[in-house]
């Protein structure tokens, strides 16, 4: 199957402007998100809607299209650059422009969900570390998921789910597995299309979770696990702890 990976990257982020031109490391943060992605799938483009962002991108020699300043949301961005690409693809994987750290092991997970003529959509999850302890799990910023036998998602929410009735509380992550959402989806491409057109959803507003307005519609979102932490950057301190990440994997041993 050929598959196309699709970074969407607004410049007027409410919580931090500009934030795919800052730097980390000595590179910006949408090179260091294309660089992780590029080559794993046959083609990678940025998707913006801000000419700084897209010269940006062709000066490291990456591919970047424009698109329009309306839309809702990555995945309406998403699909426009792919209906501009020029070239039909089975796969289109859409990945965070906030995710430098993303690993090619993770966008190869995503492409094997699609070994299963089931899966319409795919997205990645990661259990939690009963270390990380309850506030983590508790956290409404880090979306939980419920996934069937079958390795399908059941349900996305803000919550934690599923709740462990009789258990105290200081004892779910020791006598559950609890899955965190990792925000990177692929979509068979005629799919991509079919979910753009549909109304937001009563859940998805209620949540404020765009792939419950899929679920309610009948998708089949399949979902792979990961055992890789990644570190988004939605506000300047996250990018600051970016940094100080970035600085220990550099001095890491060869």
């Amino acid at each position: 199957m050929r598959s196309i990976a699709i970074i969407p990257a607004r410049y007027a982020s409410t919580r931090f402007p500009a934030k795919p031109l800052a730097m980390l490391g000595g590179k910006s943060v949408i090179q260091r998100v294309y660089e992780q992605v590029a080559g794993v799938t046959d083609r990678t483009i940025v998707a913006t809607d801000d000419e700084r962002i897209y010269n940006a991108v062709l000066a490291f020699g990456g591919e970047a299209v424009m698109t329009s300043t309306e839309h809702r949301s990555g995945t309406d961005r998403c699909f426009e650059a792919y209906t501009k690409a020029g070239e039909e693809y089975d796969i289109v994987i859409n990945v965070q422009g906030d995710e430098p750290f993303i690993q090619p092991s993770q966008i190869e997970t995503i492409k094997c969900c699609f070994e299963s003529e089931d899966t319409q959509i795919a997205t990645l999850v990661k259990p939690f570390d009963a270390q990380s302890g309850i506030e983590a799990l508790e956290n409404p910023n880090s979306p939980k998921v419920v996934l069937d036998n079958r390795m399908h998602a059941l349900y996305f929410s803000r919550s934690v789910i599923p709740y462990l009735r009789g258990v105290e509380r200081n004892e779910w992550l020791s006598r559950h597995t609890f899955y965190k959402h990792i925000g990177i989806y692929g979509f068979r491409a005629e799919v991509l299309k079919a979910v753009t057109a549909l109304p937001q959803s009563q859940l998805e507003r209620a949540e404020s979770l765009e792939q419950l307005r899929w679920l309610e519609n009948g998708y089949t979102i399949g979902v792979g696990i990961t055992d890789v932490e990644t570190i988004g950057i939605d506000t300047p301190e996250d990018l600051e702890r970016a940094e100080r990440f970035l600085a220990t994997q550099n001095n890491k041993p060869k």
